[in-house]
């Protein structure tokens, strides 16, 4: 037992180091010869075609012999072959970062644009940021099944959070409903007297309403607007997308009046997209470019109609390209109007942000926290915000939580 044991071990380490520590694990081993198991040796070439110096991928006869010469190419089937072992074998988790690194390390990123590849790929948010920035080069052949992956992910993220939000926006908004302050302004007055004044207490000589009438119940709906607004940067891509997700669970909840603006050196309203169809919201995004804050918070200005009732949150690594002055200004001015205003330097799972410090440091000084937010810890953000909880000790809190 003790033998097998060590086998097993010294295979791990072989799949781990590749063949340059061969000769080394072999001096360990007690039979004095490590052998790889097949499905080992599948593992195996799989790791080498990333991770050594080889291709890793040569001809069908050193793909299954084992060997890993030099090959003649990179041909979409073997790639999709590689793709099949590499999730037949590695676990989920795993298998995303094989994938990302292929596409870094190797230069394969064109080969998704093959059906036959593209339909093997493990769906997952980094893959999708790598088609969004390439969809421009993107054959018509291939633009159904890119489509398909993406719709996978974004449902599988609304999924995820889509009840969390919800939850967190109707608890909110639900703690204010047995008072009227939160909807004197939608009461009609007028109809609300005449109804009523079949209640008029003689004693206390007023009216004691049974029932309060308002102008128009749609729109008393709409408590608050959430305005999104989203950096569109290449470094930004995670965030563009866990962004959108959010941006449209943000649009199906009738309490809140939404917009989702997105800005590189020019800004698009997506709004209308978002709302409707948040894959082809991202698809109408472009991934790169230089960034114009101040251009972009001038354009959402215009939706702010109840300062108090407007929650604005920027994403964005907040490296100004326009006008630093005039967009610290405008931010202080929208929070002393009675906004709440916050600024996500990342909305990822993972990963700490580059971002310009000193321009976080400065916002944050006028009350507008900002710090790197995993898609778990939103929700707690939103509800702080509309329950008029000081956001910038709730950041604090759930910046400590999230590290």
């Amino acid at each position: 037992m003790g033998n097998t044991v060590d086998q097993k071990i010294l295979s791990r380490w072989r799949l781990i180091l590749g063949t340059a520590a061969e000769e080394e694990l072999n001096r360990c081993s007690s039979g004095g010869q490590m052998d790889l198991t097949s499905e080992e040796m599948i593992m195996d070439r799989a790791l080498a075609a990333i991770y050594d110096q080889t291709d890793g991928m040569g001809g069908e006869d050193s793909s299954r012999s084992g060997t890993r010469g030099a090959g003649q190419g990179q041909s979409a089937p073997r790639l999709a072959q590689w793709l099949g072992d590499v999730r037949t074998f590695f676990p989920e988790d795993v298998v995303s970062v094989i994938q990302h690194d292929a596409m870094e390390r190797k230069g394969w990123k064109q080969l998704l644009f093959e059906p036959e590849v593209l339909a093997t790929v493990k769906p997952d948010i980094q893959m999708v940021g790598t088609l969004l920035a390439l969809k421009g080069k993107i054959p018509e052949k291939t633009k159904d099944t890119a489509r398909m992956l993406v719709q996978a992910v974004v449902d599988e993220l609304i999924k995820r959070m889509q009840q969390d939000i919800q939850r967190a926006v109707t608890g909110a908004l639900n703690r204010r409903q047995h008072t009227p302050l939160s909807s004197l302004s939608g009461i009609d007055w007028k109809r609300t007297i005449q109804r009523n004044l079949k209640h008029y207490d003689a004693g206390l000589q007023r009216i004691i309403p049974e029932r309060f009438y308002y102008f128009d119940r749609a729109k008393r709906n709409k408590e608050w607007t959430v305005i999104v607004d989203i950096d569109q940067s290449g470094s930004m891509a995670e965030s563009v997308i866990w962004a959108s997700v959010i941006g449209s669970i943000f649009a199906s909840i009738p309490a809140l009046d939404t917009r989702v603006v997105v800005f590189d050196t020019e800004v698009v309203d997506l709004t209308e997209q978002c709302a409707n169809d948040p894959v082809e919201m991202l698809f109408g995004i472009q991934l790169g470019g230089g960034t114009n804050i101040d251009k972009s918070v001038a354009y959402c200005e215009q939706f702010i109609t109840e300062p108090k009732k407007t929650l604005f949150i920027i994403i964005s690594d907040l490296y100004e390209g326009g006008n630093q002055a005039r967009l610290i200004r405008r931010m202080r001015e929208m929070r002393e109007a009675g906004v709440k205003t916050l600024g996500l330097l990342a909305l990822s799972d993972e990963g700490k942000p580059f971002y310009d410090e000193r321009l976080a440091k400065t916002l944050a000084k006028d009350g507008t926290p900002c710090f790197a937010c995993t898609p778990a810890l939103l929700p707690q953000l939103v509800e702080g915000a509309l329950k008029g909880e000081d956001l910038t000790e709730l950041a604090k809190k759930l910046d400590t939580k999230g590290k």
